[in-house]
């Protein structure tokens, strides 16, 4: 087992030395030069390991194993961007501690090359899948699904399978996906810019303003830099579903103008929830809104929302609560939610195997994340993250800890041998 988990860290390392972040697609490279060298980068390393693989123009790649009706295994390659405030370099894939540091460690290189190196381990071991093992990796989870849309046009998506892209123990729901821009209009004589967020997944961490009318003392009451021109708030990225563990660059920018009766709008609307969003809730939980680009322009303020919803919900409730801001807007990005049987065997297969590697009690859970397994007709996310973890997926700093890869490494590979024999 050592020498595969020192394999394993050296390939997760090599791996977050690219940036795999979505760029200016090239010929040949849908989504950039970067996503682009590590899709190859792991299917080379499951070549030399001697699985076939197969490369669908560098959208989507699979590594696969055994013959029999499929079996998913579906991971990402591509992260979000770096972000502010690193106390490491984020692609330097530095080995430090006891942990892998940096962007993709967890989400998702890290449980990507466990689910890979379980694999080799099974080969090695003489492991005889009665089912074809299709080890999926895409290059653009984050930001549109465009790999998996790809892959459905090549192939068939397996029904059955996981995603290591969560939680430990097994994820029985994923709340639905809804991204939307609202377009607010402002009154004129505010300022001139206002802009900030990078994605509409992460929550903002740094915004900027040209106000026509400065105030300083205000300024400064917010802890707002003056830089180049424009004031900025510079707060903490952290993943839109779980908006509470970052600190949301837009709202101080906006705090600024509180006093103007159409910027109070938004802040009572997006940040104070006057319209009540937040208070839909089932046992998935409550639906999050995360307000996560901003962009000043002609008289209006674009602001691109990230809602999970419950997953008992339908989308048509949704949209009855979001028309409830009453101004216009534009769906940019759905997927619906996920629900499986707690009892059924995936759910209960993968369970039951974390318990026996962990000695820990637990029931299945749901969460607001988003996973390649809600491609799946019948599909689960499974780990790497376990309760009391501190949150670092899309956060500065990110990291794994060799002790998880080599817990999932044995978590996988049991589950996979249950599953496919």
């Amino acid at each position: 087992m050592t020498q595969y988990l020192n394999d394993a860290v050296n390939s997760i390392s090599e791996s977050i030395r690219i940036d795999s972040s979505l760029a200016r697609p090239q010929a040949g490279m849908p989504f950039g030069k970067g996503a682009f060298e590590c899709l190859n980068h792991f299917l080379s390393l499951a070549s030399e390991m001697g699985f076939e693989t197969k490369n669908y123009d560098n959208y989507i790649g699979e590594v696969i194993f055994g013959a029999g009706d499929d079996f998913a295994i579906l991971c990402h390659l591509d992260v979000v961007p770096a972000g502010t405030g690193w106390k490491v370099p984020p692609f330097e894939g530095l080995v430090s501690d006891g942990k892998i540091w940096g962007r993709g460690a967890t989400d998702d290189k890290g449980p990507a090359f466990a689910a890979l190196y379980a694999l080799k381990m099974l080969k090695d071991e003489g492991f005889v899948p009665h089912k074809t093992i299709k080890l999926i990796v895409g290059c653009n989870e984050e930001c549109g699904w465009k790999c998996i849309e790809y892959y459905e046009t090549v192939n068939r998506l397996p029904e059955v399978g996981f995603s290591p892209d969560a939680n430990f123990p097994v994820i029985y729901a994923e709340k639905g996906i809804l991204q939307i821009r609202l377009h607010y209009p402002v009154k004129s004589g505010l300022f001139t810019y206002m802009k900030g967020g990078e994605r509409a997944n992460m929550v903002c961490d740094s915004c900027g303003v040209r106000p026509v009318t400065v105030d300083r003392q205000k300024s400064r009451k917010l802890k707002l830099s003056f830089e180049n021109g424009k004031f900025f708030y510079h707060g903490k990225s952290a993943h839109a579903s779980t908006p509470e563990e970052g600190d949301n660059a837009i709202l101080p920018i906006l705090t600024m103008f509180r006093e103007d009766e159409s910027v109070l709008r938004v802040i009572e609307d997006l940040f104070e929830d006057k319209k009540g969003l937040t208070q839909l809730a089932d046992e998935t939980g409550n639906l999050t809104l995360s307000p996560d680009m901003i962009h000043y322009r002609k008289g209006f303020l674009a602001v691109v929302c990230d809602i999970r919803y419950p997953a008992t919900m339908t989308l048509a409730q949704i949209m009855e609560a979001v028309d409830r801001f009453g101004v216009k807007y534009e769906v940019i990005h759905h997927q619906s939610p996920i629900y499986n049987d707690k009892n059924g065997p995936l759910i209960s297969t993968l369970r039951s195997v974390f318990e026996e590697y962990t000695d820990q009690k637990c029931e299945p859970i749901a969460i607001g994340g988003g996973t390649y397994a809600r491609a799946l007709k019948n599909g689960a996310a499974f780990g790497p993250e376990i309760a009391g973890d501190v949150p670092v997926a899309h956060q500065p700093n990110e990291f794994i800890t060799i002790d998880r890869i080599e817990l999932m490494m044995n978590v996988y590979k049991e589950a996979i041998k249950r599953l496919t024999r």
